[in-house]
């Protein structure tokens, strides 16, 4: 049973996290309005007694997996506050808590941190509201290991949306970098001036402005990065457009064609007709037999004389025929009427 409930699970966290992302902010506000929007707290209603945990189980370590790299920093954002609402929202009591793997902890801290630097404080609050309430149980595995019959596991496939973006020059040249390398490359400057001013030469071995030239190649590349996306969601958009145009071209041909097929087909009876007879074909014979005027009632030949319009026999055998043909319906009548019941007798009464 849970198992045929995890995917439809799944779908509709990605549904409301691909809401959020669409809004392109990580306030808790807004991620609120979508919850509300979408009446998601009701994903708890209809499940029985029996089902209340393990279904609420199944719902908490699935919004879990989106609080987790490698998705983009706005959907861990969703993510944790997805965890939040659930875990408050779940019908099962006492509250299942929110397991948290100690492998995973570092990359909660770094989202912490990125998220402090940033000053999206109403992030810090939520995962720090969470703590404080205890609703984190932090354990060796991200779910509970049961021991059952192997079988099959199904690997759940990432949304390719919520993935974040490669972005290695980016997180190369970071701002700590770039203050390292400025240090190192007014060093590396004032050896070359003084070894330059002893050997009493005017060659230019050191590129200025390294740096910041550095820094304007990776914001180029980011530019370029963003332009790329934006290019790429607008042809989406509009193969969409065109997509559905030609649905809805194909639609009206569907029914067009249907349209045609319908009233090219023979048209029913006319309701004032229906009372009147339907003709039918009487055979010759069958025409000048007398009969009376306006009856339709057809009178059936007799055997003898059907078998002589069918059969023609020549000679003896024709005499043969007849008289076989009379000694089998004597045989029969003579049967009819054995198997006649005897009247009863009306007893006499006296009066």
């Amino acid at each position: 049973m849970m198992d045929f409930c995890r995917k439809h699970v799944k779908a509709d966290c990605e549904e409301l996290l691909s809401r959020f992302r669409r809004t392109q902010s990580v306030r808790f506000e807004i991620f609120s309005g979508i919850w509300r929007e979408m009446k998601f707290a009701s994903i708890f209603y209809g499940t029985l007694l029996h089902e209340k945990r393990p279904f609420t189980r199944l719902v908490l370590d699935t919004a879990y997996c989106y609080f987790l790299p490698p998705f983009s920093f706005q959907i861990r954002v969703g993510g944790l506050y997805l965890l939040y609402s659930l875990y408050h929202s779940q019908g099962a009591g006492p509250l299942e808590q929110i397991r948290f793997a100690l492998k995973d902890w570092e990359d909660v801290k770094k989202f912490e941190k990125d998220a402090v630097d940033a000053q999206h404080f109403d992030v810090v609050f939520i995962l720090h509201k969470l703590l404080s309430c205890k609703a984190i149980l932090f354990t060796a595995m991200p779910t509970m290991l049961i021991f059952t019959k192997e079988r099959k596991v199904e690997r759940s496939e990432l949304c390719e949306d919520f993935v974040e973006r490669a972005a290695r020059p980016q997180e190369l040249v970071n701002a700590d970098l770039l203050e390292e390398l400025t240090n190192i490359h007014k060093l590396y400057e004032n050896m070359k001036i003084s070894v330059a001013l002893q050997a009493e030469s005017s060659l230019n071995l050191i590129r200025t402005d390294l740096p910041s030239q550095l820094r304007s190649s990776v914001m180029d590349f980011h530019n370029w990065q963003q332009t790329r996306q934006n290019s790429v969601d607008e042809e989406e958009d509009s193969a969409e457009g065109t997509s559905s145009q030609m649905e809805a071209s194909r639609r009206a041909q569907l029914l067009a064609s249907i349209k045609s097929k319908a009233f090219g087909e023979a048209a029913e009876t006319c309701k004032s007709r229906r009372h009147r007879q339907v003709e039918v074909d009487v055979p010759v014979s069958e025409a000048e037999s007398p009969h009376t005027p306006g009856h339709s009632r057809i009178i059936k030949q007799s055997l003898r004389s059907r078998t002589t319009e069918n059969i023609h026999i020549s000679g003896e055998l024709w005499k043969e025929a007849l008289s076989c043909t009379t000694i089998c319906t004597n045989m029969s009548r003579l049967d009819s009427m054995c198997e006649e019941k005897p009247k009863k007798s009306k007893r006499f009464k006296w009066k």
